[in-house]
């Protein structure tokens, strides 16, 4: 039996449809039809009971099934480790994040990429909030998965992953925490926590120091962790814009997040040394893309469900 022909009967053997084992693998049915039959010859008996309304396995073709698999994968995974091997993915992949959904999804993306080349090993760290490049200048990790924008020219950047609907975090009991959504004229009323450390570009997209129609937008204090943000949000320091995600992976009691009506979103992108763009990276951007659900995570907005209570 051919490796075409096994191929063909461990996908009818899942589909149990012609039509659909052909359209999977971009064969014609009458193809599929043809090499279902020829296996029976070979074999004796028949691998699947066909009526007008259904396919199934016979007994005999269950059994074959069961043999046929373990094999068949271990080919596969034959196959692929020589080709990651012919194209260079192997090695240490150091790969970083920035939010918790981002985290999650590279953590998936690595059991995936591990799964696929296992010879390749995926370390996973978190970027720092102060400090948005300084590990992938220096090599601590070869791509990351962080806020954008990002502006510099000696990173790439890469697909953008995630866009979401850009929240205000604000203190509970704050008059904003009441309201249904937010306008960005509304950051003139109550100072933004200030993050120390990224470039005045990234920034400027996030804080900015006034709203659309010229208000000034005051600065509350002035720190360089995320988790501290949260707790000066919530002692009345301050408020601070922030994926509608934060609603759902940083919930707290102490906190609300009021999607914003008319701000862009926040997007989380892929990005990498623009001398660092080697196969094992963009077999793992492709791996991220394959993995990710945009909607996982995100709660409903505009309304109460958006924020805790």
């Amino acid at each position: 039996m051919e490796l075409r022909d096994i191929e063909i009967f461990l996908a009818l053997a899942e589909e149990l449809h012609f039509g659909r084992t052909a359209e999977r693998l971009c064969v014609s049915p009458a193809r599929v039809s043809q090499a279902i039959k020829k296996q029976e010859r070979t074999i004796g008996a028949e691998l699947f009971e066909r009526t007008s309304r259904a396919v199934c396995l016979t007994a005999v073709g269950e059994r074959l099934r069961d043999d046929l698999e373990v094999g068949y994968r271990q080919i596969q995974q034959a196959i692929a480790t020589a080709s990651a091997a012919g194209r260079g993915i192997g090695g240490v992949l150091k790969v970083g994040f920035s939010g918790a959904w981002c985290g999650n999804l590279v953590v998936k993306a690595a059991d995936r990429f591990r799964t696929q080349h296992p010879h390749c090993d995926i370390q996973i760290a978190e970027m720092p909030l102060h400090d948005r490049y300084g590990a992938i200048r220096s090599g601590a990790v070869d791509l990351q998965l962080t806020e954008l924008p990002v502006d510099e020219p000696d990173i790439i950047n890469g697909p953008v992953v995630y866009s979401d609907r850009r929240a205000l975090a604000v203190p509970a009991g704050h008059p904003l925490a009441r309201q249904e959504s937010v306008c960005l004229e509304d950051l003139a009323s109550i100072p933004l926590i200030t993050i120390t450390g990224p470039p005045q570009y990234w920034l400027d997209a996030h804080l900015p120091h006034h709203t659309p129609a010229g208000r000034p937008i005051s600065r509350g204090p002035v720190t360089i962790a995320w988790q501290e943000v949260l707790s000066l949000v919530a002692t009345g320091k301050g408020a601070c814009p922030t994926s509608i995600r934060s609603a759902q992976y940083y919930a707290r009691p102490d906190l609300a997040y009021v999607p914003f009506r008319d701000a862009p979103p926040v997007e989380f992108g892929l990005s990498w040394p623009a001398t660092g763009e080697s196969a094992t990276v963009q077999a793992f951007v492709q791996t991220v893309l394959a993995t990710v659900d945009r909607d996982e995570g995100v709660p409903p907005a505009p309304g109460p469900a958006a924020r805790p209570r």
